[in-house]
């Protein structure tokens, strides 16, 4: 977002993972057999070693799936919430189905998102905004970066983007709910000076984007709501 006051798992991976779990678990229920002649009615008997042994192989083949599944996904073109996500900025859902040109708007969305947040992270890189919003939006932005002097601010930013309006072929909007709990605000000589009311709470914003130059690029936001949707 413009300023500090003012982002789940892909569920293509899910059956993938599922399938794994039930093999497994048939792996877990041999591991705990016996062939013992003290068991000749062959009642299966627990054995640490092999149900241990088992757990950690599901855990691996559940993790080895998913990084497969992202990799695929990414290798197709494919955009997740994953893929979308940095360090400081998670993105924790995407809508369903979206077509081409909504696929674009998202992903200049998140682009223009994330460059503005690492202004506010970093305290450095304000011109890298410019080619992302309009010029009435990139003044705000610029008079917002003057103000903030040392104060930086630490954490990761949740969005959950709820929503990507087509209006037309020039025009569109974003739905999204930004989850700033996480996030604490430092003086240059560090001291926390973050305001609960301005930047840690959850906010439902607007956001308009507008195709320029080949570029879709942010030209308006309004917060909706506060602290009542979830990220």
């Amino acid at each position: 977002m413009r300023s500090p006051t003012r982002m789940s798992r892909p569920r293509r991976s899910r059956p993938v993972v599922g399938l794994l779990a039930l093999l497994l678990v048939g792996a877990s229920l041999v591991a705990c057999s016996s062939e013992s002649d003290d068991n000749p009615l062959g009642i299966p008997t627990y054995d640490p070693e092999a149900a241990a042994s088992a757990e950690a192989a599901e855990s691996a083949a559940a993790t080895e799936a998913s990084a497969s599944a992202a990799a695929s996904a990414e290798a197709a073109g494919v955009v997740t919430a994953e893929s979308l996500s940095t360090d400081r900025y998670e993105v924790t859902s995407i809508p369903e189905d979206l077509d081409e040109q909504q696929t674009e708007v998202l992903k200049a969305f998140v682009n223009y998102d994330q460059v503005t947040w690492n202004i506010w992270f970093t305290g450095t890189g304000v011109e890298n905004a410019e080619p992302l919003m309009t010029t009435e939006e990139f003044q705000v932005l610029k008079e917002g970066y003057e103000q903030l002097g040392d104060e930086r601010t630490d954490g990761v930013v949740r969005v959950s983007v709820n929503q990507v309006f087509a209006l037309d072929a020039r025009k569109a909007q974003v739905l999204i709910c930004g989850d700033h709990s996480d996030l604490v605000a430092y003086d240059a000589d560090g001291n926390d000076v973050s305001d609960p009311e301005t930047l840690q709470g959850r906010y439902e914003v607007l956001i308009t984007m507008i195709y320029d130059d080949g570029v879709w690029k942010e030209s308006d936001e309004t917060t909706l709501s506060t602290n009542e949707c979830v990220a």
